[in-house]
């Protein structure tokens, strides 16, 4: 729950419904009441944003803003639930996640990912899903309409669904190669790397995974010791631009030979020098491409 309110600017986020259209249809069809702060800016509810989060999902199906906006709530449920059960598009359930994180609905999160893996294959539901559902999130973490723990509630729950699936591949070892997965020093957000961890896998890689904040003595340690063929990192938390070009010069010199992988919003950011060694991977078919 929200105690300080929504502001507009949030529900157009959410929603994706523009602001301007949030208030034609609060004037032409009484969809919303917002409150009023003691400075007279409005706010809104908790039940505010579900509703427009559930008549988004109607008018993209299809439906007249004009006649869903004079249903009551039961009659909106009711035919988002119908909805769902005929035709979900992976927008929709990207909706739904989302009303479910911002309301701590573990069993309505937790059902809900069960059936998208179940209705999709687990990594479609990766791809389609669970991906643009976290890069949903992390827009509205930058814009401040949600808090950490909502993102923290998210994430272990499609953790632990990662960690399942990744231990059903354990067996599946069909390539002669080693892929070493970590996060540098202080990178504590996990997921992303998880999800490449599950991809090495499941191509047939053996797997050296470290998780986060892994110091560099560690990573030198690890060089002397045994045999890599391919190393994976990310950059998600803010890093200067010429730390990170001394990370990676640092990191091609322990890993001479090896085919070194970097992804995350950082080296998007500021497109660093690569050293010859490096490769910035875009997406997981690129990665994928590169490691076949």
């Amino acid at each position: 729950m929200n105690t300080s309110g929504y502001s507009i600017k949030d529900l157009e986020v959410l929603s994706g419904i523009k602001a301007h259209t949030i208030r034609i249809w609060e004037k032409r069809y009484n969809l919303l009441e917002p409150e009023r702060t003691d400075t007279n800016i409005r706010y809104y509810s908790d039940e505010d944003l579900r509703k427009i989060l559930n008549v988004s999902m109607l008018v993209r199906n299809g439906y007249k803003i004009s006649k869903v906006a004079g249903w009551n709530d039961e009659q909106v449920k009711s035919t988002v639930l119908q909805v769902a059960e005929v035709k979900v598009s992976e927008s929709d359930y990207i909706d739904q996640l989302i009303i479910y994180m911002l309301n701590f609905d573990n069993r309505g999160f937790v059902k809900l990912t069960n059936e998208i893996i179940r209705e999709l294959g687990f990594e479609e539901a990766v791809v389609k899903v669970f991906f643009n559902l976290f890069m949903r999130i992390g827009t509205y973490w930058q814009v401040g309409t949600i808090f950490p723990a909502q993102e923290h509630f998210v994430s272990q729950i499609i953790r632990q669904k990662l960690i399942v699936e990744i231990d059903r591949l354990e067996n599946n070892y069909i390539k002669d190669a080693t892929v070493l997965l970590y996060l540098p020093e202080n990178e504590l957000h996990e997921l992303s790397l998880l999800f490449y961890y599950y991809f090495a896998k499941e191509i047939g890689y053996n797997t050296i995974y470290l998780g986060q904040s892994v110091p560099f003595d560690d990573l030198s340690k690890i060089a002397g010791q045994m045999e890599i063929d391919y190393v994976f990192t990310a950059f998600i938390n803010s890093i200067p631009k010429e730390e990170m070009e001394d990370y990676l010069e640092r990191l091609k010199q322990l890993f001479v030979k090896q085919k070194i992988f970097i992804t995350g919003g950082q080296v998007n950011n500021h497109n660093p020098k690569l050293p010859r060694n490096i490769k910035v991977v875009k997406n997981y078919q690129e990665f994928r491409r590169f490691i076949r």
